[in-house]
């Protein structure tokens, strides 16, 4: 692979600008472009879903890109969603409990995490963290990534594989925090850290496998990240067709490029 120079960051820090805009005055859309709020691993996956669909019917989605948790606050507080896809499923729980859902929504996908190393990094990229174990203690390791664990469910499911490989309490001190997986991959694959652990979905664009290397963690590490999607009261038709839309096999033949485990089959493309 080529070497990740400026061009390359600039385009990767593009790809993931979407993931801090989330102020509720942003996110108002007419009520034909329904606004959609994404779990911040589907920021690939999700704009090409979304242009398939507007190809396919004509109609288009307004997508803001978050950490599950903040945008499910930002839904109690009224923010005009009228879709939500969740990196857990727990998120669409707590909405339908509130009141705010038609029903108890859809599995729609489930995620993977591993170790990502940037060019240079003095940590090699290994699934079971044997060389990140070593780099904590011989001091090769400064800043390690990972998303926010309080609002992130890939933070969580990072922080579980790191308490799994008995590394939770060493690496604390060298954490730097992303407000949600996109701005932590956005960390590890820029250099300002020695590595992260990020989406097998962000870790499947041509940005980030450009910039260093990747290594699935065994999924028994961590609870699965069962992805929902539910649709929110007041939902109009453009919401409701592109909600249809996410279960068909055009949207789910993108999500298995991305990595994605999609539900029913099971399957995945073979990595």
């Amino acid at each position: 692979m080529q070497s990740f120079g400026r061009r390359a960051i600039l385009a990767l820090a593009g790809t993931f600008a979407l993931a801090g805009s989330l102020a509720p005055a942003a996110i108002a859309a007419p009520t034909d472009e329904p606004a959609i709020a994404a779990a911040a691993d589907l920021n690939a996956a999700l704009p090409q879903i979304a242009d398939l669909f507007r190809r396919k019917t004509g109609r288009t989605v307004k997508l803001t890109f978050g950490a599950s948790g903040n945008l499910t606050q930002q839904i109690l507080n009224g923010a005009p969603f009228q879709l939500f896809l969740s990196a857990d499923e727990s998120y669409v729980a707590r909405l339908a409990e509130a009141g705010r859902t038609v029903d108890g929504g859809t599995l729609y996908a489930t995620g993977r995490i591993g170790l990502f190393t940037p060019r240079g990094s003095p940590v090699k990229a290994d699934g079971r963290l044997a060389d990140l174990a070593a780099a904590i203690r011989d001091g090769r390791l400064r800043k390690f990534a990972i998303a926010n664990p309080e609002h992130a469910p890939y933070g969580r499911a990072a922080r579980e594989a790191l308490t799994t490989a008995k590394l939770w309490d060493a690496i604390q001190p060298r954490l730097v925090l992303g407000e949600n997986v996109a701005q932590a991959t956005q960390f590890a694959t820029s250099g300002s850290a020695d590595g992260g652990i990020i989406p097998l979905s962000l870790a499947m664009t041509p940005q980030v496998q450009a910039a260093g290397r990747f290594a699935l963690i065994p999924a028994e590490w961590h609870k699965p990240l069962r992805q929902r999607a539910v649709l929110m009261k007041g939902a109009g038709e453009t919401a409701r067709a592109f909600y249809a839309f996410m279960q068909s096999p055009e949207a789910h033949k993108l999500l298995d490029h991305y990595g994605f485990t999609l539900p029913r089959t099971g399957q995945s493309k073979p990595r």
